[in-house]
This record gives structure tokens, C-alpha cells and sequence, in this order.
């Protein structure tokens, strides 16, 4: 399945459009994707976040977000109903 990363527009100020170019030039088979809005405001103002197939994937700082983002992508290829056991 190709993992599909979704970044709101406002969250840039967090330098997350550094991690959207940089996943689009190192990871050509994902598809990323910029929105104005996820409707996630309050995590928006407060850190870098995105949605990795429909998932929040946050992090302190835009670099961290980049491994992170990597990891749940990874993650999902090994197990893609993992996010199964996260209802509990």
C-alpha cells in the first residue's frame, strides 16, 4: 500500500515544509500531500504533527517528525492492522 502523508499548511511554521520537500525527493513512492487545514488546530499552533494514513504521527521538533513519520510508515508495511490494537 503507498503510504499517503498528510501536512496542514499552517503547521509550516514548525518547519515542517522542510520534511514535506524532503520526503517527496528521498521517498517518491509515498504520496505526500499539503492541505490548509487537517482541523487539528491546537496541535497545529503547539508542534509539528502529520497524518500518516489517516494517523497522527507528532513529534517535539521537524526532524524528529521526519523519523517518526518513517517508523509509522514502516511500521504499517510490517503490520498494517497494527493501529488495531491502539483502540484498546
Amino acid at each position: 500500500m503507498k503510504a499517503i502523508i498528510e501536512f496542514c499548511a499552517n503547521n509550516m511554521h514548525h518547519g515542517t515544509d522542510r520534511i514535506m520537500k524532503k520526503l517527496e525527493e528521498a521517498h517518491p513512492d509515498f504520496d505526500v500531500v499539503e492541505y490548509g487545514c487537517l482541523g487539528n488546530c491546537g496541535q497545529c499552533y503547539m508542534e509539528p504533527f502529520a497524518l500518516v494514513n489517516g494517523r497522527i504521527v507528532d513529534a517535539a521538533h521537524a526532524d524528529e517528525l521526519y523519523e517518526k513519520i518513517l517508523l509509522a510508515v514502516e511500521g504499517e508495511e510490517e503490520d498494517p492492522f497494527a493501529f488495531v490494537d491502539d483502540l484498546d
